[in-house]
């Protein structure tokens, strides 16, 4: 049965033969029925109660002219504000900018969740940045960790290659930048807050992600009333001016005024404004000049001088930041394998570095969940329980006894491969195909996975907008933690939790992923 999709150009609903968003997600859940209908009380004070069986919450039984007008006035302050992103049905929208705008996919209300785990996750984001440092630096676990992963990888394989490269010829990375984003989702049964991944390399959405929560604090102060929520009770999102003050800093580090911080940016793309939002505060606020290229053009434009400096089109580069080159697609060519070793053989700041990149990768984060991996970095107990209290199962497929759980009751789990970007993961009864074909064949390519435990998260009503037309739907929601990290050597500059992206889709959706067309970004509502 199609979902019901109200479009705001005619006000009138229409049945679609298809569901609004594909199925997506990144990780984990099956529909849920609705709870039993609740009348609105939109005069009685802010509840924080379970959200799952709040009035507050009830969108299902929303007005609809309420929703209308609602609807309409976040598409104009999506327009007004710059909460867009490119039109893939338009032409050159993802390579010219102002070509075939659009309001970047939305929940219409946040999302309810509650305030102790939301500390909990802001509290892990400090702890996160030194724990990828210090991984990071450990070259003999980076390598050994991956190694069967590359005999079956080939992506991963030729990143190792460049991290051995770096190691043979003895380069340092005296000052270390990190834009971290860590996701997590909440077990319904526990209510435990679940690490889901640990992006290291082009963490999006920091600038869009802060202007949903401005758009829905101004939902709420103008309807706030008649629906019962209170703007104050979503918090504070400032995750753009964040890391631009980061890359601010280590451009200051680096410690020439001449030079230029680039953006290595993929050829097209639609999501380009959430990366103009940063470049804009960078110019405004710190008087620094950013420059877009592609892996192709750092290739054909790049050279190294004799003492380290990175020039491309004439200019040197203080900063590198990488909005590319995290997926396959990203290198077609053996030209941009040689603009990834020359930008880490010079002299520039990476964001990340090519050790950054490999302590962002499923695998790592299989092996650090593993009984007393953790304690080889961190020494405080605290932080380690802290950290331990947040991982689910992680497994890798040469563990012979999960594999067969997997296999009977492939449900309970997630078939992940070393990839970023949603739309990799294997799901329900394609994880027991793939890990019998696995089997019958025999071979390595089994290190390309790991096995993760599937989270069942909460779900609550919401009002999802894509294309200027809005759907009411059971959703479940993906936190997802900025933090920024700079090191110069021994003295650590920055190290602080630095916003929030919450992502939200259908609850029967498998996929995850805003630009992957499955999500739509969302705020918090502390509860």
């Amino acid at each position: 049965m199609g979902a019901v999709i109200h479009c705001i150009a005619c006000w009138e609903p229409y049945k679609s033969p298809f569901t609004f968003f594909p199925s997506f997600s990144t990780h984990r859940s099956h529909s849920s029925p609705l709870p039993p209908k609740l009348a609105m009380a939109p005069s009685e004070p802010l509840s924080l109660t379970p959200v799952q069986d709040s009035p507050l919450f009830d969108y299902p039984r929303l007005d609809q002219q309420l929703i209308h007008t609602i609807a309409y006035d976040a598409l104009v302050w999506s327009s007004l504000h710059g909460l867009l992103v490119g039109d893939k049905s338009v032409q050159r929208s993802g390579s010219v900018p102002g070509v075939g705008l659009v309001h970047a996919p939305l929940a219409l209300l946040p999302t309810p969740f509650p305030e102790k785990q939301w500390r909990e996750a802001n509290e892990l984001a400090p702890i996160f940045n030194e724990l990828v440092d210090r991984v990071s630096l450990d070259a003999t676990f980076l390598q050994e960790s991956l190694s069967r992963t590359k005999k079956a990888d080939e992506f991963t394989s030729r990143l190792l290659d460049i991290h051995s490269k770096m190691l043979q010829i003895n380069k340092k990375e005296e000052i270390r930048l990190g834009l971290h984003r860590s996701d997590y989702m909440l077990d319904e049964k526990t209510k435990s807050l679940l690490q889901i991944e640990l992006n290291t390399i082009s963490s999006s959405f920091a600038g869009l992600s802060n202007l949903v929560t401005e758009l829905h604090r101004y939902i709420l102060s103008r309807h706030g009333k008649l629906l019962g929520l209170d703007s104050k009770r979503i918090p504070a999102n400032n995750a753009v001016n964040q890391y631009a003050e980061a890359l601010a800093k280590a451009w200051s580090e680096y410690n020439n005024p001449r030079a230029v911080i680039m953006i290595v940016v993929q050829a097209e793309e639609r999501n380009m404004y959430d990366q103009h939002f940063v470049s804009d505060v960078l110019r405004e606020k710190y008087n620094i000049t950013t420059i877009r290229k592609t892996l192709a053009e750092v290739d054909h434009e790049g050279e190294i001088l004799p003492d380290g400096t990175l020039f491309v089109d004439g200019q040197a580069i203080s900063v590198i930041y990488f909005r590319a080159g995290y997926t396959p697609i990203d290198y077609p060519s053996e030209s941009e394998w040689s603009a990834r070793i020359l930008m880490e053989q010079s002299s520039a700041v990476k964001c990340p570095s090519i050790s950054y990149h490999l302590v962002g990768t499923k695998k790592i984060q299989q092996e650090l969940a593993k009984p007393g991996v953790l304690e080889r970095f961190i020494e405080n107990k605290e932080e380690i329980a802290k950290l331990r209290k947040c991982f689910t199962g992680l497994w890798s497929l040469d563990d012979s006894n999960i594999v067969r759980k997997a296999i009977e009751r492939p449900e309970l789990f997630v078939m992940k491969p070393q990839r970023e970007g949603g739309g990799n993961n294997i799901y329900g009864d394609d994880v027991r195909k793939a890990l019998l074909k696995l089997q019958k064949e025999g071979s390595l390519e089994d290190a390309a996975y790991i096995l993760m435990q599937r989270i069942f998260p909460s779900n609550s009503a919401a009002i999802l907008m894509r294309n200027g037309c809005w759907h009411k739907d059971r959703a479940i929601s993906e936190l997802g933690v900025f933090s920024t990290y700079l090191r110069n050597k021994d003295k650590v500059i920055m190290n602080k939790q630095s916003g929030y992206l919450m992502r939200t889709k259908i609850s029967s959706s498998d996929e995850g992923g805003v630009a992957a067309g499955f999500a739509v970004l969302d705020s918090v509502y502390l509860t």
